[in-house]
Order: structure tokens, then sequence, then C-alpha cells
């Protein structure tokens, strides 16, 4: 990771300042348990991520964030040495040094899930979101303490066992809420009721950085160009998709941009009261129901 980084000067001149920057969201691939080739811009888990990506950049359109999806050096967990965990720490490192104190969002897909909720104690990193997370039997949870986090897996998933998911949410309660959505017939790869997996990214990051809904809509409007792959790479049982190297970070309202690092930062509260679950979303529900200690929301 950090190979694709623009200058600190095109990035300021890209998103109009450090200082005027609401958040970076971080949208992070997912790889396998074993792979110690570099990985490729055009792999399958990585493109799988450039819709997700958009529909956070179309949900936050005029808002002054950055969305940075980085591409991690090593196709492969690969066993004690979590070879992404490094990537984003790295990653998160440079936010810092380059934003300062800024609220980061990670969004992970399968490994690169995994690799997000291993950061989450990071200064900078104020909420997790995990899509189809691979999570097996043993990860840690005390570094989710006092971050938000949202944990969405299908119930058809074959790759990554939901049941993990589930039992690492168990676990991570005992540090704080964990908000959970099980997608029905959802797949690995998110292709099933892809706009369904879209929408509730974005929905997610604009709620953890506290920011206003446009015109009330969240999800993203199907084009053309969102194309999403047939198939996902293949993944052991035990593994999950992606890795990657830094690169293309975007404000939401265009513009190619780099990543970096920074110090602590409060998470946003979730909107309560009357009327908050309408407004927010599919997402504020599934962290009502958590609050509320409440069964995970079925979509």
């Amino acid at each position: 990771m950090g190979e694709c980084l623009m200058s600190r000067e095109r990035l300021l001149h890209a998103i109009g300042g450090f200082g005027r920057t609401a958040g970076v969201i971080v949208v992070v691939h997912g790889g396998r348990s074993i792979g110690r080739q570099p990985t490729s811009p055009v792999q399958l888990s990585v493109l799988r991520m450039l819709p997700v990506a958009r529909a956070i950049r179309h949900a936050l359109r005029g808002i002054q964030v950055v969305v940075d999806r980085p591409r991690f050096r090593l196709r492969g967990w690969n066993g004690d040495d979590a070879s992404p965990v490094g990537d984003l720490t790295a990653l998160l490192d440079q936010v810092a040094r380059d934003f300062g104190r800024i609220p980061v969002v990670l969004v992970g897909h399968s490994m690169g899930a995994r690799a997000a909720l291993r950061v989450a104690g990071h200064p900078l990193v104020s909420a997790v979101a995990g899509l189809a997370p691979w999570l097996p039997p043993g990860e840690p949870v005390s570094q989710l303490a006092g971050r938000r986090i949202l944990l969405v897996h299908g119930s058809a998933d074959r790759v990554c066992s939901p049941a993990e998911t589930w039992a690492y949410a168990g676990r991570a309660r005992s540090i704080g809420p964990v908000a959970t959505i099980e997608i029905r017939d959802g797949d690995h790869a998110m292709l099933r009721r892809a706009r369904l997996w879209h929408r509730i990214a974005a929905e997610f990051t604009r709620l953890s950085l506290a920011l206003p809904a446009d015109g009330g809509t969240v999800g993203m409007p199907a084009r053309s160009d969102d194309v999403v792959p047939a198939r996902s790479d293949a993944v052991p049982a035990d593994g999950a998709v992606v890795p990657a190297r830094s690169g293309d970070m975007v404000p939401a309202d265009g513009g190619a941009v780099p990543a970096g690092h920074a110090s602590q930062v409060a998470v946003p509260a979730v909107p309560s009261g009357p009327g908050a679950v309408a407004d927010a979303g599919v997402v504020a529900d599934a962290f009502a129901r958590a609050a509320a200690g409440q069964p995970r929301a079925v979509l």
C-alpha cells in the first residue's frame, strides 16, 4: 500500500484543503487465506469494490469527504503475518500525517473486513462496517471499544460463515453495541441484491460521519458503468476476499486523491427519537435494535 499516493500539494488542491474535510472513508477489498502474489487492479475482488465506493461517493456528493479505495500489496492474509493489517495500519498512519485529527470510516469486504476490524483500535478510526466478513473463531474484539461497528452477512454465503460473523458480534457486544444485518439469500460476492449492499455501505458512512442525507436518498441509482463482476475470486472456505495497494483516493464530489493517518476521534451519535429510523434507514434501524438488545435485522 502507498504506491499510488499523490503528493500532498495535489491532494490539497483536489479537496480544497485538509481543514475543510469532514472525514476519510476507506473502502477495503477482499482476498484469500494464503496468497503471496502481488495484487492486481483487475482482480475481481478489487473490481467488486468499485460500485461500493461509487455508491458512497454518490450518497455524500456535495460534502467534503475523501473516499479512498486502496489495494493491498499481497493477495492473502498469510497466517500470522496478517499481511493486510500492516498495509491498512500504514495507510492510516499516513492519513494521520496528512490530515491530522480526522475521523476515518472503514468499509471492508471479506478479508478486507477482517483487516478493517483488526485495525479498528487505530486512533483515527471512528467506525467499521464488515460486509460478508471473514471472522474465524478467535478473532480479537477488544480493539472495537468506542467504535461504531456494523456487520452485514448474506444467508447464502458459502465462502465465509454467517454463523461465525454472528458469533463474533456476540463476543464484541461485551465491548459495546454492534449492529448486525442479515441479507436474505445474499451471497459472498454481494452480487445478489447488490444495490441493497451498496445502499447499506453508503448509509453507514453517512451516519458514521453524522452527515445529512442528500434529498433523503442514500442509495445509488443504477448506472451503465456500474459493472459488477459475475463472480468473485475463488476463496477458500476459511478465507475472504481481496488484497490491495493504496490508490484512487477521491473526494466525494470528484477528483483523484491519496490516503493518510491521524489521532483519537469522537464517534458521532446514531440518530434517535421519533422518526429517526424512518429518516436514516436500515442502518440506523440496525443500531437501534442493537442498543435495545433486539435480534439482528433481516432484509
